[in-house]
């Protein structure tokens, strides 16, 4: 085993001219991007038409780094010769990038991390980042505070960069967060506990002699870990000691944290300006490249240091289109805002394409729609299609009239036939998922061809590809080893998911006993808690998904058939919980949809007395089902009730600028019944108001008795 590399210093004027060291750990180790990433290294996948790999390369030069090494395993010749083929290779760069093969036997950033070390590459402090990193933060004032602690703290091992952010923050991953524990006068990390969104964290645990030796702390959980370390030039070698370090987070820090032995201290630089974030999944990948174009990260913008070298125009409402005049735009398509379009791309008539990126060399059909829509270079899509929440790979060739659903992945050089309908999430390739054993006892990954059998009965005609099996959750997915990676918390971190069926809500969402400490005893999950256990996790809910839009029609069906055939409370409310058992959605989807079915049968009658009766007549008669369905909660209720004043103060809720038509009717339907419920909740008010007062009143009366 090769030598530790020595930690001594010359003299100061040896330390000034010091080169700054950065390596990039190019390789993911996971598979979320799976099958985009079955033929080339996540680092190489493009973000607004630009390498990720380049994204953090232009990130590191706007830094002042000098000095790059990329490890890298997974596709390392790829690599390799795409930074030979890119911009970086020139010396007028001034950024030396060396890549770093590593053996296949590396499996995690730990095995990353004691292949560097016997590599022996580093000879000074150094930035670790990761190849999926876009940042525009400048790190030279993190590296000045590193190296002033280190010169009376040799133990100061690593600085971490943090930003502060809200819970709602689109780049703050769901499934994957942390709470940091830190020393307020000096910002030392003491104690560092991640965060996963499923099953939900309700309480963090502080050691009691961080509490005993650090007066005044600070409990955050407001940080985005920007994955940008300052290290000390001694961090491979604990690696290299400590096998069971894995993960850098997870693993290293915790483990130097937690350890008696080794007495080592690491630090957080929370910036307040600037933008970092890791594309570590698929719906982080939409976040950043929201940010991209929304200018968050500027000057790394399409239009300004864009790191693929194209140059584009930014237009109104942030769409960027390239300078060169090569893109062929219909007079009839639409370009909606957050739009990037590369070069030499053409889009037909009557096409829509809406908060989307589309590659260099791409064909939109006539009438087809995007939205939300990833598409990598040399793409063709046929008429009439539509293409929401999805990533389509390089080569790719749609057929008219598909239907690629939201979260969807299609992996390079796939075809899709004519009338092709993928499924929420479904991935496809022109590769099988796993091994098989062909004849002559050898192992292939065998292609797609338009004339085999079992491809699947979703792809159209003359399809090339294969769709994947479909992965589900299953009892005990939280208990393996690897819980970040379970089903339920990967849905977190995956593209077009809104995940409201893993939002407990209500106690009856709640599916497990032990997730309910006894030393939590809130049920403030899904509110916008500033509390420091909860608001982690607390996960907005979105928009409706198919699977609720199918729920709402069971609900809507199941109270027809009750009022109708004249139902009881108890058989209708049976019925409903049934429902929403089978459907597993939170109580309060139940409660909004059996409001609406009331409200939708309610007659509009001419005149304000009639119309109360008949709303009296309704509410009487199925009122009741709410409470037998669950109760309401009176938080909600008031809730609820201030969102109705809002709107009902509105222009549009008189219906203003609406034709006379079915929308118009339910408007002044709605209407009536917002106003009705404004008048009994303001009546309840006045009657608590005038009992509170006679209590009051009788009770002065009793005490001048």
């Amino acid at each position: 085993m090769p030598s530790k590399p020595s930690t001594s210093r010359g003299h100061p004027e040896d330390e000034e001219a010091e080169v700054l060291q950065a390596v990039i750990l190019a390789d993911s180790f996971n598979k979320r991007f799976k099958p985009l990433t079955a033929d080339r290294p996540k680092c190489l996948l493009p973000i607004c038409n630009a390498p990720l790999l380049d994204w953090t390369l232009e990130g590191l030069a706007l830094a002042g780094i000098q000095e790059v090494f990329v490890i890298c395993r997974s596709h390392a010749e790829q690599v390799k010769a795409a930074i030979q083929n890119s911009k970086w290779s020139h010396p007028s760069t001034g950024l030396k990038i060396v890549p770093v093969l590593i053996a296949k036997e590396t499996f995690s950033p730990g095995d990353a991390m004691r292949d560097i070390y016997t590599h022996g590459i580093i000879t000074s402090d150094f930035v670790l980042v990761y190849g999926d990193l876009v940042s525009n933060i400048s790190i030279d004032e993190v590296v000045r505070k590193h190296k002033e602690r280190r010169k009376t703290n040799k133990d100061a091992i690593m600085t971490m960069v943090v930003k502060e952010s809200g819970t709602a923050h689109r780049t703050r991953s769901k499934g994957d967060s942390a709470v940091f524990v830190l020393d307020h006068d000096t910002a030392e990390c003491l104690h560092y506990e991640p965060v996963m969104g499923y099953p939900l964290k309700r309480v963090v645990k502080v050691p009691r002699d961080v509490l005993e030796t650090h007066p005044n702390i600070e409990i955050r959980n407001d940080l985005i870990d920007c994955s940008i370390d300052v290290c000390a030039l001694e961090v491979p070698s604990l690696f290299q000691d400590n096998f069971d370090y894995g993960d850098i987070r997870r693993d290293f820090v915790h483990g130097i944290l937690t350890s008696d032995l080794l007495m080592k201290n690491i630090y957080c630089y929370v910036v307040k300006e600037g933008y970092a974030a890791r594309v570590q999944d698929t719906r982080s990948y939409d976040a950043i490249s929201k940010d991209i174009l929304s200018r968050w990260t500027y000057p790394l913008v399409p239009d300004d240091n864009h790191p693929g070298e194209h140059a584009y125009d930014h237009l109104r409402g942030n769409k960027y289109i390239p300078k060169d005049n090569s893109v062929i735009l219909s007079r009839t398509c639409k370009i909606g805002n957050n739009t990037l379009i590369g070069p030499s791309t053409q889009v037909h008539d009557e096409a829509q394409v809406i908060a989307s990126t589309i590659g260099v060399r791409c064909s939109i059909g006539a009438g087809s729609v995007l939205r939300n829509a990833y598409i990598f270079d040399d793409v063709e899509i046929g008429p009439n299609c539509t293409l929401e929440s999805c990533i389509v790979g390089t080569g790719v060739r749609i057929g008219e009239g598909s239907r690629i659903a939201r979260g969807s992945l299609v992996a390079d050089g796939v075809k899709l036939g004519q009338g092709t309908v993928l499924r929420p999430f479904e991935r496809v390739s022109r590769r099988k998922k796993s091994l098989f054993r062909w004849p002559g006892n050898s192992l292939k990954r065998p292609t797609a061809c338009a004339d085999q059998s079992f491809l699947s009965q979703s792809l159209g005609p003359d399809s090339d590809a294969f769709v994947w099996p479909r992965r589900v959750a299953q009892e005990g997915d939280e208990d393996g080893d690897d819980k970040l990676e379970s089903f339920n918390n990967m849905r977190l971190m995956r593209l077009g998911d809104d995940f409201a069926d893993l939002v407990p809500s209500d106690p009856g969402s709640v599916t497990s006993d032990a997730e309910m400490s006894p030393e939590s005893d809130d049920d403030e999950y899904a509110s916008q808690s500033a509390s420091v256990a909860s608001s982690a996790t607390s996960l907005p809910v979105g928009a409706s998904t198919a699977g609720e839009q199918e729920f709402k029609t069971e609900v809507r069906l199941s109270l027809d058939r009750a009022f109708s055939e004249g139902h009881s409370l108890g058989d209708a409310s049976i019925e409903l919980k049934t429902l929403r058992m089978v459907s597993n959605v939170p109580l309060r989807r139940v409660r909004e949809a059996v409001v609406a079915g009331i409200v939708e049968m309610i007659p509009l009658v001419e005149g304000a007395v009639p119309q109360r009766v008949e709303i009296k007549k309704w509410v009487d008669r199925w009122g009741e089902l709410i409470n037998l369905i669950g109760g309401v909660d009176g938080v909600e209720t008031v809730s609820i009730l201030q969102h109705i004043r809002r709107w009902y103060a509105q222009p549009e809720a008189k219906g203003e600028g609406v034709k006379i038509s079915a929308l118009l009717e339910n408007i002044q339907k709605t209407r009536i019944v917002g106003a009705r419920m404004i008048h009994q909740f303001n009546e309840q008010d006045s009657e608590d108001d005038d009992s509170e007062d006679a209590r009051s009143s009788g009770s002065e009366d009793s005490s001048g008795d």
